[in-house]
């Protein structure tokens, strides 16, 4: 049986304790970055610490480049603007080729930097995907978090309807956040997200957030059954989802990208979240996507603060990847 699950207070806010002053957001970001800027800067230190720019020096910045899990191809591409970058510039000593580096770091993850707007649609549907593991659950508390704070209203459906844990988890977001939360015990996912969404239309509800249940990409029958409830979304507005979210955790490196291709086959992907930059050596994988399976990034998160998930921008983020 359904469940409607709603706040004690539909008309306050909720409460929230006072916390100390926090760090400014880059801030974390910079620190969120640490190990991975630790992976690229310490050799790169090195190598732009010496007299000039030679083969031997791009050859080992080539080396850098891969342990930071920007890949292969992004690792080429950005050699290539390099060198590219060397010659019509002239550029001849190493803090000059780090220069050149940032910028094309830059350019390679600025089109991914695409914010989202939940806007055109009421309610505007955002269906959220990724394996077991990578923060799904709570991203989506942190995007209720989000969408509030534009003044939006939010209607939480838990889609997971597996693992009583993340129904659990998604209650008490649903608490701390004030919004409803519709879910049932076990059942069919699909049918929980469709009533979620006619519930949300009779309330005139702004934004549903739809959490669906973990799975790996290599599960195929139930890839399958997530290309069920994107279909069933479908049938509950012709118009939804108008927004599907893959959450990604950062350690998984290369990985991503074979999830973001799987996931982008059976439902249409339109827009990332990467989790768990801050414990990870492999925040380069950033360029892997960009140049392997572009898909916009929409948030990145840096820690369990309910505001530690922000939208991307390239600058901050070569910023905290490159700098000092």
């Amino acid at each position: 049986m359904f469940g409607f699950l709603k706040p004690k207070d539909d008309s306050a806010a909720p409460e929230i304790e006072p916390t100390p002053p926090r760090a400014s957001w880059k801030e974390r970001l910079k620190a969120g970055l640490s190990r991975t800027r630790a992976t690229l800067n310490t050799p790169l230190s090195e190598l732009f610490s010496r007299g000039k720019i030679d083969d031997e020096l791009l050859e080992d910045l080539e080396s850098t480049l891969l342990m930071a899990d920007c890949g292969i191809e992004a690792t080429q591409w950005l050699l290539a603007e390099l060198k590219t970058t060397v010659k019509r510039e002239k550029l001849e000593s190493p803090a000059q080729l780090r220069a050149a580096l940032a910028q094309a770091l830059k350019a390679l993850l600025t089109p991914l930097e695409q914010p989202l707007a939940a806007g055109g649609h009421q309610p505007f549907v955002i269906m959220i995907a990724g394996v077991n593991g990578a923060g799904k659950t709570t991203s989506i508390g942190k995007l209720a978090r989000h969408f509030q704070a534009q003044g939006k209203s939010v209607l939480l459906a838990a889609g997971d309807t597996f693992r009583a844990a993340a129904r659990e988890q998604l209650m008490t977001w649903g608490e701390r956040n004030g919004v409803t939360v519709i879910a049932q015990e076990g059942g069919d996912p699909a049918a929980v997200v469709f009533d979620a969404i006619s519930a949300a239309r009779a309330r005139k509800i702004d934004v549903v957030l739809a959490d669906t249940a973990g799975r790996l990409p290599t599960q195929l029958h139930l890839m399958e059954e997530i290309a069920k409830v994107r279909r069933v979304i479908a049938k509950a507005d012709a118009s939804a989802p108008h927004e599907v979210l893959l959450v990604l955790d950062a350690n998984i490196g290369q990985n991503a990208v074979q999830q973001v291709k799987a996931f982008d086959k059976a439902i249409g992907v339109t827009g990332l979240v990467v989790t768990k930059l801050d414990g990870t050596a492999k925040g380069g994988v950033l360029a892997a996507i960009a140049r392997q399976c572009p898909k916009p990034v929409r948030f990145i998160g840096v820690g369990e603060g309910i505001d530690d998930l922000q939208a991307f921008r390239a600058d901050e983020f070569v910023e905290a990847l490159l700098g000092s």
